[in-house]
């Protein structure tokens, strides 16, 4: 049995049962398809809207620094005294690297998990999450220190 508009192309005689053996064929080629191979195309829209807003945010941060410096510039030509001491204290710092830190590698690290729930291999990037995990443990322990330091003090 030949399929149907046989005849109206030269050279068209694929009859039915080389369609199923083409089937065949190609059948085990989408089988074997993962998740994975499904992520590339979010990784494209993640960059597609992230890079606008990083920038976006960039260019806001920007201009909020900018307008800092020029309102502390218009009060010092007025006479104005203005201190300029850092926004947070080291330790703050510190501590608030060390939060963020945490706070993403327990983000990152489930987020591999719940994926490992479907594609088993998704463990072994999960467990990278221990980096930034064991460097916010750095930082916290850093501001520890740094308010002992300065009690002692």
């Amino acid at each position: 049995m030949e399929l149907a508009g046989e005849g109206n192309f030269p050279g068209s005689t694929l009859r039915t049962y080389d369609c199923k053996r083409i089937q065949q064929h190609t059948r085990p080629a989408l089988e074997g398809r993962t998740l994975m191979d499904g992520i590339t195309g979010l990784a494209a829209i993640v960059m597609v809207f992230g890079m606008p807003t990083a920038i976006l945010g960039m260019y806001t941060f920007y201009r909020v620094r900018k307008l800092r410096t020029e309102e502390r510039l218009a009060a010092m030509q007025k006479g104005l005294t203005v201190p300029i001491e850092p926004e947070l204290s080291e330790a703050a710092h510190s501590r608030r690297a060390g939060i963020l830190l945490i706070a993403g590698a327990v983000g990152y690290m489930m987020t591999f998990t719940i994926i490992a729930r479907i594609e088993p291999d998704a463990l072994m990037a999960a467990a990278f999450g221990a980096i930034p995990f064991a460097l916010g443990l750095g930082y916290l322990l850093d501001s520890t220190l740094i308010r002992r330091d300065a009690r002692a003090s």
